[in-house]
């Protein structure tokens, strides 16, 4: 049977866990009454026996256990709980507030440790009373805030049906027919208009009506007067209030920037309460902003009503083990109080939960509540066995292949500087790639592993879907399938080199492999988690399109990954060149290599993962106004400088670039290395109560974090080795980079752990276990 404090671990919303029960503080106050009793009890029966000790003694001190057992069980039949213990609740004059305190009698008024049980009881009690009430409150004011949101986006889809409907009263057979089609296709969209009416009074006297409601909810129209006023020139409904469709997309960004930029240059900004546009775009980006914020709404509401029964689990628990350990019947009297108390005598967030549910089918699900739970209650992807037999069964066939093919490299020679230098020039960059690739895949999952372990809500950070992301299992099953076949490619390639075929052909396997993986990205099938590719594919398309989509977490923490993947995109440069310009054919690997446009490229593709992080840094910037986003692009922009002059240096070897190598190198190392501790780690606090660490540790054991730090720094300073150069020969120059690269992946995994737990930290100190989706519509009186 698993004991209730794992239970309660396990359950528990992490973001919350200051706000519930110190389960584990009351157990050791309930630990400590059962020790002080218990020594009591020897040194009474130690002052009874001044004179020696008996034989007897062990049925004596029995009896005494008896009846002093039986004593206390008729005093609790014949007498009421409540002259044990009593609660009573003192109602204070700010705010509403209630507190609890429980005032001991009869058999506990002389037992400290009693007291300061009941004391600390008292405490929790109040704090998750507390905030159970603010975050009642919040979520109370969020679904009023909603439903106006809501009752201005119907009406205005009113509005825009009606002016569609009298566009085609007016409009020849061949428009009508046309705006039907138009119509039907977008029925989905718009479920909630209402009929077609017959005559255009009618109608006008409806929209009157719409426009009445709204201006009640504090939309008002331009010139309103009449429903002609309404319109404008284009016949296109006009009003007093903003909405705030956020730029996510590139064509909102350039529309944001470009109206931003008129109104400074010209010096012409909108008129105070000049108004929006409405029309069918922005109305349906308005719809999925508000069924998002119904949808964490309803999370919300669902992790609150957790909460209150969790604590009230827990309570009853810790009450139990004190009347167990007290011998008396003291919970009945304080579980009243408990239940009592707002957290569960409270109705609202219940009553709220059902009215969302029921808002929910109606408006976005079209009546259909199995269509509604499947947005408001995700199912959780379930743990398959499969999975984990075919993780350990592909690890044993990538060690059982790898043996085979060191055994076979060994035989052949293609190691041996005098003999095949063809082999690491072509094929040793296809297979670094996937090697890099799959080492990257295993460090993250041994980062999903670490996370749920210490229960960091790494879902909730990335904004993954609960039902389709990505677990460690899962994790490990991908990257042990990648190296086995990788490792397969490579037996087979080595085989048929040795069976004499052509190498032009036998080279072609590492390209089939290549273009294998691209096709398995992006099939359409929804095979080998689909949901993951295509997030992945989108995550990467935002980056290399940055600044011009909004930067989400997920988006940044993998351009971090892109800046420790540099050798496998130049792999990737030197594969496609050697396939691209048939080099493969001739098998002449130097022709790549000499010619301009790929030492360029080589520039290029260095500098590019820093150019989209540091890009990312100017979006948040210029979203949110906070001056660190621009110091975090100073460091991508230092490192961008060093790494061109590393690649510099490798071409000129002279005083003057082995100089700014070196300045330059240290510079953005020292740079990176306090943004990583300060600022992504939080650590480095010389006020901590943790020395030079931070105050809330997840880990339990210091010493780890001080070993993160000294990993780190060796770790980040491996680019000595560019201007040392320790090299021999071109086989072990290969070796070396490679061995170097997974350092720097190696690096990059270790970084990942921490920068999740102080973001996952952060989260629990702001109480943040939801997140806040921006709303639609505001007044324009509001801009400023």
């Amino acid at each position: 049977m698993v004991k209730f404090s794992k239970e309660l671990e396990a359950q528990l919303i992490p973001e919350w866990k200051e706000a519930f029960v110190n389960y584990w503080q009351l157990k050791k106050h309930v630990k400590k009454i059962k020790l002080s009793r218990t020594n009591k009890q020897i040194a009474s029966v130690e002052f009874t026996h001044d004179f020696g000790r008996s034989i007897l003694d062990p049925i004596r001190f029995i009896a005494l256990k008896v009846a002093s057992t039986t004593k206390h069980f008729f005093t609790s039949s014949n007498n009421n709980t409540d002259e044990i213990i009593q609660v009573r609740s003192k109602s204070m004059d700010s705010d509403e507030e209630v507190l609890y305190q429980t005032e001991l009698l009869q058999l506990f008024s002389e037992e400290d440790e009693v007291r300061l049980f009941f004391e600390r009881l008292d405490e929790e009690l109040n704090k998750v009373n507390q905030f159970y009430k603010t975050k009642e409150s919040e979520f109370l004011e969020r679904g009023e805030i909603l439903n106006k949101q809501l009752q201005i986006l119907l009406d205005l889809k009113q509005i825009v049906g009606d002016r569609q409907r009298r566009r085609k009263s007016n409009a020849g057979g061949l428009l009508h027919r046309s705006s039907a089609s138009f119509s039907s296709t977008n029925s989905n969209s718009f479920s909630e208009n209402p009929a077609e009416l017959n005559d255009s009074s009618t109608e006008m006297s409806q929209t009157d009506e719409v426009i009445a409601a709204l201006e009640r909810n504090g939309v008002n129209f331009m010139n309103s007067a009449s429903s002609r006023a309404m319109m404008t020139k284009k016949g296109k409904p006009k009003v007093a209030m903003r909405i705030d469709i956020p730029a996510t997309t590139p064509a909102r960004t350039i529309s944001a920037v470009t109206s931003m930029l008129w109104e400074d240059l010209v010096n012409q900004p909108k008129k105070e309460g000049s108004g929006d546009f409405i029309n069918r775009k922005k109305i349906q980006c308005a719809e999925k902003m508000i069924r998002s914020a119904f949808v964490e709404l309803y999370r919300g509401l669902g992790l609150l009503k957790t909460y209150s029964s969790l604590n009230m689990v827990a309570f009853t628990k810790i009450l139990k083990k004190f009347d167990k350990v007290s011998n008396q019947q003291a919970s009945a009297s304080y579980l009243k109080a408990v239940k009592r108390s707002h957290f569960i005598s409270s109705d609202k967030v219940v009553r709220l939960m059902d009215e969302v549910e029921s808002i929910f089918t109606k408006h976005f699900a079209n009546n259909d509540r199995k269509k509604a739970m499947k947005f408001l209650r995700p199912q959780q992807q379930k743990n398959s066995h499969m999975v984990t037999f075919f993780v350990g069964l592909f690890t044993g066939s990538f060690v059982s292949l790898f043996s085979v093919y060191i055994i076979l490299a060994h035989l052949s020679g293609i190691f041996s500087p005098s003999k095949e230098i063809a082999y690491m020039e072509t094929v040793y960059p296809v297979f670094s790639v996937f090697a890099l690739l799959s080492l990257h895949l295993f460090l993250y999952g041994c980062n999903l592993f670490m996370w749920k372990a210490t229960r960091i809500n790494y879902n909730f950070i990335f904004e993954f879907a609960p039902s389709t992301a990505l677990k460690y299992r899962d994790a490990f099953l991908i990257c042990t399938t990648f190296m086995t076949s990788v490792v397969g490619a490579m037996v087979i390639h080595l085989l048929l080199r040795a069976g004499g075929f052509s190498p032009s052909h036998v080279d072609t396997i590492p390209g089939i492999l290549l273009l294998i993986s691209i096709a398995l990205l992006v099939c359409p099938f929804d095979i080998f988690y689909r949901p993951t590719r295509y997030c992945f594919l989108r995550i990467i398309r935002n980056i290399i399109c940055s600044p011009l989509y909004k930067v989400l977490m997920v988006d940044f923490f993998m351009a971090d990954q892109l800046t420790s993947q540099i050798p496998l995109l130049r792999h990737l440069e030197s594969t496609a060149c050697y396939f691209l310009a048939g080099s493969f054919k001739t098998h002449e690997y130097a022709t790549c290599k000499n010619g301009k446009l790929y030492r360029q490229l080589a520039y290029v593709i260095s500098f590019l993962p820093y150019y989209w992080r540091a890009m990312q840094c100017a979006r948040r910037w210029f979203d949110e106004y906070d001056l660190n986003h621009l110091a975090n692009m100073g460091k991508y922009v230092s490192a961008m400088v060093a790494a061109g002059a590393r690649l510099t240096y490798a071409t000129q070897s002279n005083h003057l670039w082995f100089s700014v190598v070196l300045v330059t190198s240290v510079v953005a190392t020292i740079y990176q290395l306090y943004w990583d501790f300060v600022k992504d780690w939080g650590l480095l606090n010389p006020n901590s109560r943790n020395p030079w660490l931070r105050d809330d540790l997840i880990l339990k054991n210091k010493s780890i974090y001080y070993l993160s730090i000294a990993l780190n720094v060796v770790l980040r300073v491996a680019w000595i080795e560019s201007i040392m150069r320790f090299r021999i020969n071109s086989v072990e120059t290969h070796l070396l980079d490679f061995f170097l690269a997974s350092l720097e992946v190696i690096r990059r995994g270790h970084w990942n752990f921490y920068r999740l737990e102080n973001e996952h930290l952060n989260n629990v100190g702001k109480f943040r276990a939801v997140k806040t989706v921006p709303l639609p519509f505001r007044d324009a009186d509001s801009d400023g």
